[in-house]
């Protein structure tokens, strides 16, 4: 079936007309649930006397993780075989719908800007609206930081929301694409070194963590050349300006932005990115969220031609 190539691209382009689905129907809302239900159970108390040792926690959560993993991609390939077959017609708008809750760029984008419109209101609606995309504390950032956390949250998020799900669907399918969001919804729950939301997480968050790095390895320096494509030109000191920070594939689309814009990135305290750049304005956002959106579509692009190459990838 050549014809389910083009799911990406139609994913993409229900993403942007349709939006996200309610959250009743919204399958990572469904995993976020049990995420959290399970989460409260795996990660100890912080605080508390300890009941269970580290070991026994982290492969509480590990099999747990595990165990959910296992069900999502069975479900998704069970769904993914009966509508495979179907007649293309009917195989390939559902599968698109299927693939949409999956990425959510139409849903980055918004929120990036709703930033910078609350920016232009005044500096703590600006960094009350930053507070809904980043987890870091925005209570002491000015402007230009607001700007800096947007910024690399789009760029960042561009990896998790678009390229991944589509380039593990590519590889995998729908499975894979769910699997992908599953793993990075448990890394943004249960991925913390200390303590959150009254628990610790040190152990309980570890392997959710690790999973998320490694299914994301590619897709974020997959998402640092998308950039540069869509800029038409390569940044030269990519690589170590992505070193700089201490995520593993964080970095790579993050250091990507920053420089093809030309603009100074960074978390306080943290780390610093193309610190010779200029401070972020409000026109690059909008920049930034056009370069973004330019990567995106030709990751829908990418995949659709590797599908297309395959034959239609079409697994029974």
């Amino acid at each position: 079936m050549l014809e389910l190539a083009a799911t990406p691209l139609l994913a993409l382009a229900a993403d942007r007309l349709l939006g996200e689905p309610p959250a009743r129907w919204h399958p990572v809302v469904w995993m976020g649930r049990y995420l959290g239900w399970a989460g409260a159970r795996l990660a100890p108390r912080a605080g508390a006397p300890r009941v269970l040792s580290d070991r026994r926690v982290f492969w509480g959560a590990a099999l747990t993780w595990c165990a959910a993993a296992a069900a999502v991609f069975a479900l998704a390939w069970l769904l993914q075989r009966w509508l495979l077959a179907q007649p293309a017609w009917l195989a390939l708008p559902a599968l698109a719908l299927c693939v949409k809750p999956q990425l959510s760029w139409a849903l980055l984008r918004s929120e990036v800007q709703a930033v910078e419109s609350a920016l232009a209101v005044s500096l703590d609606a600006g960094r009350e609206r930053l507070a809904w995309l980043v987890s870091r504390d925005v209570r002491a950032l000015d402007a230009a930081a607001v700007r800096e956390s947007a910024i690399e949250s789009l760029a960042e998020n561009l990896t998790d929301s678009v390229v991944a799900p589509l380039l593990w669907f590519a590889l995998l399918g729908l499975p894979g694409a769910a699997l992908y969001r599953f793993a990075n919804t448990a890394d943004a729950m249960w991925g913390y070194r200390g303590e959150r939301g009254g628990h610790d997480w040190t152990w309980a968050g570890k392997w959710a963590a690790r999973a998320d790095d490694l299914l994301s390895w590619l897709p974020a320096r997959i998402t640092a050349l998308l950039l540069a494509l869509a800029a038409l030109r390569w940044p030269r000191t990519l690589a170590r300006e992505a070193a700089r920070t201490p995520s593993p594939n964080g970095g790579w689309p993050m250091a990507a932005a920053a420089l093809l814009l030309g603009v100074r990135l960074g978390k306080p305290g943290v780390y610093v990115l193309n610190a010779a750049g200029a401070v972020p304005r409000a026109d690059d956002t909008r920049r930034a969220i056009v370069l973004a959106g330019r990567a995106a579509w030709l990751a829908g692009l990418a995949c659709t031609a590797v599908l297309a190459a395959a034959g239609g990838w079409a697994p029974a």
